[in-house]
């Protein structure tokens, strides 16, 4: 038997890896949305057959996996008993297939402190670097108490608020030395036609991960629209070259926002996008 189970093992599929020319390129599991199955387990399967190794997890889906009740009035005492260890499971499930869960979006600012503080410790469970969520500077100052206590990061993620002349990144940064900004983009050229490098180049030190979509920008025809990757404006190969030659640890998170041609699907077109990446790295 245990010859047996060695030659199962020496022929075991090996393990994706997406780092290319030292970047990391990920995704977020919201790409998969438009796919059939919605449980945990397929999520993971779509993630390991578009060739990707590390993840940015969207809490709904774990939070249902784990058996999340469905009257409102239940949610928080779910959450607030919730072991730990359940979390420690989904690690381990995803690390058996070679994918790291890098990011967790859960948590809301208008959740109770025993809510938010649940967010954190799964969190932490699923060794990811800290949780994502939208940015604003009420968010941030709701959050900032929780990330020094539990010394994890909230990582902001912008739409389209680069587009409002009062908004501003430093402000909101300037609130904890525990925010970070998961920097859209895609979201910010559709915005405001400026090149993310610049912004980029100044705030690296800042920024976990970035969202990459390529879109047309504000004053195209169509306006701030999502595109197939080299048909929009947003300088996608340029911003992985720059994280290639600075050398900066920025995740790259595939995020697939242009709609799915006749006869593919998400998955296929997420592994178009890692391609793109690999080839834009190789050079």
């Amino acid at each position: 038997m245990a010859i047996v189970a060695t030659s199962i093992q020496a022929f075991a599929a090996p393990k994706n890896n997406s780092k290319f020319g030292g970047v990391q390129v990920g995704t977020i599991t919201y790409s998969f949305r438009s796919m059939p199955d919605q449980s945990l387990p397929a999520y993971l399967d779509y993630i390991v057959n578009a060739g990707i190794s590390s993840v940015e997890l969207m809490g709904g889906t774990v939070e249902n996996y784990l058996g999340i009740p469905g009257s409102s009035d239940a949610v928080r005492q779910w959450r607030t008993g919730l072991s730990m260890d359940k979390y420690k499971e989904v690690k381990k499930m995803f690390a058996k297939r070679g994918v790291k869960i890098n990011v967790l979006k859960l948590g809301e600012a208008n959740w109770s402190d025993e809510e938010i503080d649940y967010a954190f410790k799964a969190c932490k469970a699923v060794g990811a670097q800290g949780i994502s969520m939208e940015i604003s500077e009420k968010t941030a100052k709701r959050m900032a108490p929780f990330a020094e206590k539990h010394k994890l990061f909230v990582i902001l993620h912008n739409h389209g608020q680069p587009g409002d002349p009062n908004f501003s990144f430093d402000r909101v940064l300037a609130i904890s030395p525990w925010m970070r900004l998961n920097f859209d983009a895609g979201h910010y050229y559709g915005a405001t036609g400026d090149n993310p490098c610049n912004l980029i180049k100044r705030l690296h030190d800042k920024i976990v991960t970035i969202h990459m979509k390529d879109k047309t920008g504000p004053k195209d025809t169509p306006k701030d629209q999502n595109q197939v990757w080299g048909q929009g404006g947003t300088p996608v190969k340029e911003i992985l070259q720059l994280l290639q030659k600075e050398k900066w640890k920025i995740e790259c998170d595939i995020e697939l926002e242009y709609s799915i041609p006749q006869g593919s699907d998400a998955v296929k077109e997420v592994a178009k996008c890692v391609a793109y990446c690999r080839e834009a790295l190789s050079n």
